[in-house]
């Protein structure tokens, strides 16, 4: 739904999903109310709403109308408010939630006093977060080196990896981390059993190792299963790491333990990367889909695996895609919320816990602007 408000740096018709964005990048003077949702498994306190119940339709979390970037993984949360303030809920158990303790909350608590967090990516047991500054700080459980700490010690309050200032883009799943930095490298760490470090070998690292020599990477998304998809700012894309199930869409099921190109295509626009399955939509708007399909999460109309990209439907107004352990969730260009797949939790926002292999409509709210969805459970800020 494109909308006109005043910006400090640009002018004109935006939809809700660049309006957010600026607001995260401090470029809109005046934030809106971007109110957040939480829906699907609780049990652990992991959707922010004071207890362990599940629900099958979004709930508002709280009244605040200030976060902008979140995250979510099997158990645990965590968000940034546009004041750049750190919050944090759930599964505490190995001190993922970085507030200095092992004990789980199901509301959101602050980590810390500091207001320049930008960036927030976790998964299960363990969290990674990117300053304003451009440091890169990690917490929780490090039994693979996956914090980049150097080390395997555990660490229930924020520790800063390394001194270097450049740390643009994270994404941490299961036991391993990537990193891009400002100067487009790719980084890696943490475990590597199937390769998915991209490091042309199958040794764990606990601090941070160049993929390559290339300066262009732009996106990157790692999986629970141990494999890594990347796009390149030629809009190329490439994947790496375990491919059992075609998760890497290289049309066959070898692992690779080095970045390969997906197919000679330029026009990749962003990806997400679910336990074996893997959701990308393109400049043209257009959405796919690749890896396992068990439960029609591919949202093709069936549960046949891929394992090469397929197209879903006709639609050319796709715009962003999030994916959990086997369910997948889309925002289109008109702000609305689609999601199918796996559903025994309710986390697909259907008001059921029926499963669906083909995009369903979450609700009818044209508002929303970010979505990210963890093992059984999903997230959305939207404006209203």
């Amino acid at each position: 739904m494109p909308v006109s408000y005043p910006y400090t740096q640009y002018s004109g018709t935006w939809t809700l999903s660049q309006a957010s964005d600026a607001v995260a990048q401090g470029k809109w003077p005046v934030p809106p109310a971007l109110h957040l949702y939480a829906w699907g498994q609780g049990g652990s306190g992991q959707l922010g709403l004071g207890n362990t119940t599940y629900y099958s339709s979004p709930v508002q979390v709280g009244s605040l109308t200030t976060w902008s970037k979140l995250t979510t993984s099997n158990s645990l949360s965590l968000a940034v408010k546009t004041d750049g303030t750190l919050w944090s809920w759930g599964y505490n158990g190995s001190g993922g939630l970085g507030l200095g303790n092992r004990t789980n909350y199901s509301s959101p608590k602050q980590v810390g006093a500091l207001t320049n967090w930008s960036q927030v990516s976790c998964n299960s047991n363990a969290s990674l977060a990117i300053k304003t500054d451009g440091t890169l700080w990690s917490w929780g459980y490090n039994s693979w080196g996956q914090l980049g700490t150097g080390n395997l010690t555990y660490y229930s309050s924020p520790v800063q990896v390394g001194s270097l200032t450049n740390w643009a883009k994270i994404s941490q799943q299961s036991a391993s981390s990537l990193a891009i930095k400002t100067d487009g490298t790719l980084w890696s760490w943490g475990y590597n059993g199937n390769g998915g470090l991209g490091l042309n070998n199958r040794t764990a690292y606990s601090s941070p190792k160049q993929v390559g020599s290339l300066t262009n990477w732009a996106n990157i998304s790692s999986a629970e299963a141990g494999f890594s998809v990347a796009i390149k700012t030629n809009g190329t894309l490439w994947t790496w790491g375990y491919n059992t199930y075609g998760s890497l869409g290289n049309g066959n099921t070898l692992n690779y333990s080095s970045p390969v190109q997906v197919g000679s295509l330029t026009n990749w626009l962003n990806s997400a990367s679910g336990y074996l399955h893997v959701i990308s939509v393109k400049t043209d708007g257009t959405l796919w889909s690749w890896g396992y399909n068990n439960q029609g999460q591919l949202g093709l109309g069936d549960t046949t695996n891929r394992s090469s990209p397929v197209q879903i439907g006709g639609l050319t107004t796709w715009l962003k895609v999030a994916a959990n352990q086997y369910a997948c969730y889309a925002i289109k260009t008109d702000s609305t919320l689609w999601s199918w797949g796996y559903n025994n939790r309710g986390q697909l926002g259907l008001g059921n816990r029926t499963n669906y292999s083909s995009p369903k409509q979450v609700g009818n709210l044209t508002t929303w602007s970010t979505i990210t969805s963890g093992n059984n459970q999903t997230f959305g800020i939207a404006l209203t």
